[in-house]
């Protein structure tokens, strides 16, 4: 954590707080399973976040073993499956992952409801009651954070000027929401593993790729395609990071508030910080329109939604997505979401 802009005394009453809190704490080693080791929310925040920060603003009574799913091996789908059955103590991986398993999930990252890290923040904040009784439930696993990534928008090899011609591509989707909605266009949704896209867009097996765009900057996903569309058909792709409920409850209660301060101020808040410039920063980086903070600019043709496109996919959201949705999670959840994240958004999702 940062403190220079702090004024002394505050900087003085803060890490004496943090002091006394660490005195009561019990020693714990806790193992943790991260997200995509090669992306910059595992780089910037988890990886300094679990290893550097929590052991030293515990006075070392908290220690953590620290890898991720894919330098594991395991599929970003299993990392609750795994987590649940105690395999290790905390997990994280993006929501959209595990929707096969907790179709109700999809609902905390709805494509295109918000466009900006604001509302992305709002959304995620009137779904995380829901969040937490589906970890709960589905998962014996308790909320500990939902992060994002930086929007998830369209990576094209062929040209491409708006979102109907996206009619007839075969694109890769972020998630079975993500998927629906492309198909609604005319596209063809394709399932494919991040690694795999690269190669992918090379051979034509697909036209089109859906990610993060800080993401997709960092695995070269511009060296295999020309065109950028910024208009976040997969939504923010949010990380949710949660421990297994029997390692929860065995925590002193002093552990569990001290790990639930710490994880929300020292990285869920930085991680939704970064977000607000980080858009601007990855497209500069991904067209060379700008400065590029992260590295050498790539030369992509940048190709900004219009009016048009945002009233064509707002209709395909709340006529065709929404109410598939609504099929599959239940109108139980589809009820609870028009009363929290529908009211914040500005949505309601029809039900039978």
């Amino acid at each position: 954590m940062r403190y220079r802009h702090l004024p002394l005394v505050a900087l003085l009453a803060s890490t004496s707080l943090v002091s006394a809190a660490a005195d009561d704490l019990q020693p714990v080693t806790l193992s943790v399973v991260g997200t995509w080791s090669g992306l910059p929310l595992h780089r910037q925040f988890e990886q300094p976040f679990w290893t550097e920060h929590l052991p030293a603003v515990s006075d070392g009574a908290i220690t953590v073993n620290l890898t991720t799913f894919d330098q594991m091996g395991v599929a970003g789908g299993d990392v609750f499956r795994l987590l649940d059955e105690g395999v290790f103590d905390v997990g994280a991986t993006v929501a959209d992952y595990t929707v096969g398993d907790a179709p109700e999930l999809e609902g905390l990252d709805v494509p295109l409801v918000a466009t900006d890290p604001a509302d992305a923040r709002a959304m995620v904040d009137a779904a995380r009651p829901m969040v937490e009784d589906i970890m709960r439930d589905r998962f014996g696993a308790k909320l500990l954070a939902i992060a994002p990534y930086p929007p998830q928008v369209v990576f094209c090899k062929p040209e491409i000027t708006g979102l109907d011609d996206l009619e007839g591509l075969k694109i890769r989707g972020s998630g079975r929401m993500t998927t629906k909605f492309l198909e609604a266009l005319g596209a063809e949704g394709v399932n494919l593993g991040f690694a795999e896209v690269p190669g992918a867009l090379e051979r034509g097996v697909i036209d089109c790729a859906i990610t993060g765009s800080g993401s997709g900057y960092s695995a070269g996903w511009w060296e295999s395609s020309t065109h950028l569309m910024t208009l976040p058909l997969g939504g923010w792709d949010a990380v949710v990071t949660a421990m297994n409920l029997e390692r929860w409850e065995a925590l002193s209660p002093p552990t569990q508030a001290f790990l639930s301060e710490q994880i929300e101020t020292a990285f869920e808040a930085p991680a939704w910080d970064a977000a607000s410039a980080a858009l601007d920063d990855d497209i500069a980086c991904l067209t060379g329109n700008g400065d590029c903070p992260l590295g050498d600019a790539a030369a992509m043709t940048l190709v900004a939604p219009s009016d048009a496109d945002v009233a064509l996919a707002t209709q395909v959201l709340e006529e065709t997505v929404l109410p598939e949705w609504a099929e599959r999670a239940g109108t139980d959840w589809a009820e609870r979401w028009n009363g929290s994240v529908g009211e914040v958004v500005g949505i309601t999702v029809a039900t039978n």
